[in-house]
């Protein structure tokens, strides 16, 4: 079955006054497979909750403004297992990690704790069980809730509201809010957009995952700026309660930006240097996985 509605006006609940919300849940609930191709992701939405609630056997994958280029590069040309046996190496090591410390050569400084009930999402490229799925590539840890300190700075995309940055959008970040936006034109127009939802989840940080497709390139298509290899992607707002149970963090909207370049480090080890693996293992497998061995 192929469901056509109106591009809605938001995303994620932004997006329910536009949709036919009870209609599209009650057909979600019903349906063994969920592919979204649609401009305006749903995800998030108030179908997608009814849609995750009551249907233990749907398979949801977010393939968003999907094109053939970006499936060839991005899907096509990647070695899916190896990357697989990469990310799976990852997953456990973020997995036993409790501090976090990210920076960025555009001032990104910020450090984080972990809570052992929110979800690790090893996005991998298996979308054969029931749950939700994303395209191949990203790995994904929530922070404890109020454990975010410094400063976040989107130096790549940031969706919605803009897509590709002119200039680098910076953020104040205390105990996983935002404080402050600073920057130019775009920076005003996303503090006014935050403003524009009159809820003061908007303002709190809500996940942050890894790059780690070897085929993605920075062209404003967020499902793939995200996975752009070295990157770091943070959202802001809507936490599903799968993510970080039992309540998540409801909000009206959500939004994803790009730290390009990262530098992240595990309880004080170090994995990732501007962007590229150092930790001895993983750096191996990005050798491979990128055939330079």
């Amino acid at each position: 079955m192929v469901i056509y509605t109106a591009t809605p006006g938001g995303v994620g609940k932004a997006a329910n006054p536009d949709l036919p919300v009870e209609a599209l849940g009650a057909a979600l609930k019903h349906a063994d497979v969920w592919i979204e191709y649609n401009k305006q992701w749903l995800l998030y939405s108030t179908p997608f909750e009814m849609a995750i609630k009551d249907n233990n056997k749907i398979r949801y994958i977010n393939l968003v403004d999907m094109n053939p280029d970006l499936m060839i590069r991005n899907i096509g040309n990647v070695d899916i297992p190896l990357l697989a046996e990469f990310m799976s190496k990852f997953e456990e090591m973020n997995k036993k990690t409790q501090v976090y410390k990210v920076t960025s050569p555009n001032g990104t400084n910020l450090t984080f704790t972990t809570n052992p009930k929110h979800l690790v999402c090893n996005d991998s490229g298996d979308a054969s069980k029931p749950g939700v799925h994303m395209m191949p590539g990203q790995l994904n840890i929530v922070p404890e809730f109020g454990s975010v300190q410094g400063t976040l700075v989107f130096d790549g995309s940031l969706t919605p509201p803009h897509g590709l940055l002119d200039a680098p959008v910076k953020l104040t970040i205390e105990n996983s809010e935002i404080t402050k936006v600073e920057g130019g034109v775009q920076a005003e127009q996303f503090e006014a957009w935050l403003e524009s939802f009159n809820d003061p989840n908007m303002y709190k940080l809500a996940h942050m995952a890894y790059g780690l497709n070897p085929g993605a390139k920075l062209t404003g298509n967020i499902v793939e700026d995200e996975r752009v290899w070295g990157c770091v992607e943070w959202g802001i707002g809507y936490v599903s309660s799968i993510d970080a149970p039992p309540l998540g963090q409801d909000a009206k909207s959500h939004c994803d930006g790009i730290c390009l370049k990262a530098s992240v480090w595990l309880d004080d080890i170090q994995v990732l240097d501007m962007g590229k693996f150092v930790h001895p293992e993983l750096q191996s497998y990005e050798n491979k996985i990128f055939k330079r061995v």
